[in-house]
């Protein structure tokens, strides 16, 4: 208690770092002991770097640092997820491709927090070797849409701030240590629809986010 106290106090120079139950489970299709691709090692290396800050990793073939924890290259692979009561799916599903969407928040580089649209590539676990022990993680591994070129285009919808549906351009933002996140850390899902807005000159398409209200949210 003196310890929590303490970090309320200071939290600017404080590290908190903890862990939670996962309150659901991963589902079928599964794969189990899929070798991570090369390019995953690296962001995986950076998202437990950016998740433990009081630790260092590495890759099985990268630079040998000393008292860093490697990082195992397999994990198992899921198309689905249940959290609480809410199953959600992903494009390693075909069965389950609408229920891929979904939205999490993000810290951007100014420290204002806005919520991201994406599409789950797949769910996975993986295990990481900590000082501590080895400690499973229920990880969602996701591409994030871009954002429309201008706030204006973004909020086309919006009236006196009532209306929440908003447009996003149809491409991913290239693969970054950003689309591992845990899968409890998923706000809701959306609908996603093609939307055109037409000048003079051309067309431009683009996906209207219409969010759907979540049964459950785990914080």
């Amino acid at each position: 208690m003196k310890r929590f106290w303490l970090n309320s106090r200071d939290i600017q120079n404080s590290i908190i770092t903890g862990c939670e139950t996962f309150p659901g489970e991963m589902l079928n299709p599964s794969s189990e002991n899929v070798l991570l691709p090369e390019n995953m090692i690296d962001l995986m290396v950076n998202f437990y770097t950016g998740t433990y800050v009081m630790y260092k990793f590495r890759k099985p073939a990268g630079e040998l640092i000393q008292g860093s924890v490697t990082i195992r290259i397999l994990m198992n692979q899921f198309g689905r997820c249940r959290i609480g009561s809410e199953v959600l799916g992903s494009l390693m599903s075909n069965r389950h491709i609408k229920s891929s969407y979904v939205l999490a928040n993000f810290v951007t580089d100014n420290g204002e927090v806005d919520c991201y649209p994406g599409q789950v590539q797949y769910y996975f676990k993986h295990v990481v070797d900590l000082p501590t022990g080895p400690s499973e993680h229920n990880l969602a591994f996701i591409r994030w849409y871009k954002p429309a070129d201008s706030a204006r285009l973004r909020y086309y919808f919006t009236v006196d701030e009532i209306c929440n549906v908003e447009l996003w351009k149809p491409d991913f933002y290239p693969k970054s240590r950003d689309c591992i996140i845990p899968v409890h850390n998923i706000l809701s899902q959306f609908v996603p629809t093609k939307y055109k807005i037409s000048t003079r000159s051309n067309a431009v398409e683009y996906i209207a986010i219409n969010p759907i209200n979540r049964k459950l949210h785990i914080r």
